[in-house]
């Protein structure tokens, strides 16, 4: 599995990822109208628009495309991570988180970083060395937990 910087042919197909999963295991639990306003706000159109406003992508990917995705904002700052289910618990989340890591530290980050975690992801991100900031919250209809990265 080969991990990347995201090219315009991702789109497409990491948008599809991003809807799979956050359908599966972000949304799901939330009302109707914030599900569909979670989904709407990461379509292809919002993908296209963090591009635009310099997210860094990395995506890994095999010939068969895309297999998961992360995207960080100001070099501190998980935006996305997002694997296909048929990768989980093989690594690939920590290889993205690593690759992404490694990135915003070379692009000036101080190597400290944030993420609102979404409930099924906090037990991901707690292994990569977060921790949390605060309780449980929840914005728009969607539940999450804000977390801290600190290099040690």
């Amino acid at each position: 599995m080969l991990i990347r910087p995201f090219v315009a042919s991702d789109l497409v197909p990491c948008a599809r990822l991003l809807r799979a999963s956050a359908s599966e295991f972000i949304v799901h639990a939330s009302p109707r109208e914030a599900a569909s306003t979670f989904l709407r706000e990461n379509d292809e159109a919002g993908l296209r628009g963090s591009l635009a406003a310099g997210h860094v992508y990395h995506v890994a990917a095999d010939e068969a495309g895309p297999a998961g995705f992360i995207a960080i904002r100001g070099n501190s700052h998980v935006v996305h991570l997002f694997v296909d289910k048929r990768w989980h618990r093989q690594g690939l989340a920590r290889r993205l988180w690593e690759r992404a890591r490694a990135t915003a530290v070379a692009r000036g980050g101080d190597g400290a970083f944030t993420v609102d975690a979404s409930n099924h992801a906090v037990p991901v991100y707690a292994a990569f060395g977060f921790a949390p900031t605060a309780p449980t919250r929840c914005s728009k209809g969607l539940y999450f937990t804000p977390m801290r990265f600190v290099p040690g």
